[in-house]
């Protein structure tokens, strides 16, 4: 526990038998429960899992929320507890394999199809929210995080209230040097769309998945609707950003060469993200910005998008009569130019609206 408040860390693995076993061991004490969540392995990761938890001692009792006993005035509550209940038909079918999980360490749970990163991760959650945790971090299976850095991604959860705490490997010294240059260049492109697309105009590193998220934070989503796969970070980001939850980056370590496989394709991760950004753009434009809470932004965004499609046949006028050496008439270069400006401007101020509104997430 940190300050009295329970912490978990939900561990995604596909075949990390031999790596699980060191991001078990290596976890901080204040640590009181480990979810293992099982990508429908194809190796022993099961087992050697298995085998950890025979050979820890129980501890502190985690029991899962206790029923609301109705009264007139919590109908509201109760709505909430049975959306709860339901959701669980929404993740890929899985199963504890803890004999006596409310006082078991190591939380093991098994996927019994592979669903993807983003799945593993939402299936941990859903355990952590079930159990009323106050503090959720993320770590990966494959040993890639510093569990020493472990305390300074949960504490602002713990003591300052903060909803989502990201780690940053961008920011440190060594990040250059140590990530592969595929890695950060695919990454950086996925930062800035992701800016964009979440409304975090401050995030950096968006692909890092070691993160901490508050129990109110973990309420405030559809934890069964997140991306599944590698764009699970992105997607996150734009539906805690519809929920109002803070923000905070914290430098990390950049860590490889621990023994870990990658198993992302930078080259089919950008477009399937990049496809996913947009979408999840126009769909917190409309939701944040328009049904939840009306914001001038959401006129000037629409405005600018339609100038740029009424100004498709102007520019296309104009650069075939450029390609064809004929000249260009005033009027036909008047309207292309009018619309163009204007409609940049239009997104630009509605940019800068948006990072004016969102400066208030920042803790």
């Amino acid at each position: 526990m940190l300050k009295n408040k329970t912490v978990a860390v939900v561990v995604p693995a596909f075949n990390e038998e031999k790596q699980i076993r060191l991001v078990i061991d290596s976890m901080p004490s204040f640590v009181d429960r480990i979810v293992i969540v099982d990508d429908c392995s194809r190796d022993k990761t099961c087992s050697v899992v298995q085998e950890c938890i025979k050979n820890k001692k129980n501890i502190l009792t985690i029991s899962p929320v206790k029923r609301i006993i109705a009264t007139k005035y919590n109908e509201a509550d109760r709505v909430v507890q049975q959306m709860d209940d339901v959701e669980h038909a929404f993740y890929v079918p899985s199963e504890v394999l803890n004999k006596n999980p409310e006082t078991e360490r190591i939380i093991l749970i098994a996927q019994k199809d592979n669903g993807g990163v983003g799945a593993a991760i939402a299936r941990g959650y859903k355990w952590c929210k079930d159990h009323a945790i106050d503090c959720t971090a993320v770590m990966a299976g494959d040993g890639q995080m510093d569990p020493a850095e472990l305390i300074s991604i949960c504490e602002p959860v713990v003591n300052e209230g903060v909803d989502y705490v990201k780690g940053n490997r961008l920011i440190h010294r060594s990040a250059s040097v140590l990530i592969p240059k595929v890695r950060f260049f695919g990454n950086s492109v996925l930062s800035m769309l992701t800016k964009l697309a979440s409304g975090y105009w401050r995030v950096s590193d968006t692909q890092t998945g070691y993160t901490a998220i508050s129990l109110k934070a973990l309420k405030s989503i559809d934890i069964h609707n997140i991306y599944r796969r590698y764009g699970m970070p992105n997607d996150m980001l734009v539906k805690l950003n519809m929920a109002y939850c803070t923000l905070r980056e914290i430098e990390i370590k950049p860590v490889y060469r621990v023994g870990e496989k990658s198993k992302m394709n930078i080259g089919k991760l950008i477009p399937k993200v990049s496809w996913l950004l947009v979408k999840s753009f126009f769909k917190r434009l409309w939701g944040k910005y328009f049904f939840r809470d009306f914001h001038p932004l959401f006129l000037l965004y629409n405005f600018g998008f339609i100038l740029i499609l009424l100004d498709v046949f102007p520019a296309i006028k104009v650069f075939i009569a450029l390609l064809r050496r004929e000249t260009v008439t005033y009027q036909s270069l008047i309207i292309f130019m009018f619309l163009a400006i204007s409609a940049f401007q239009s997104i630009f101020f509605a940019m800068w609206m948006d990072i004016q509104d969102n400066e208030r997430l920042y803790k």
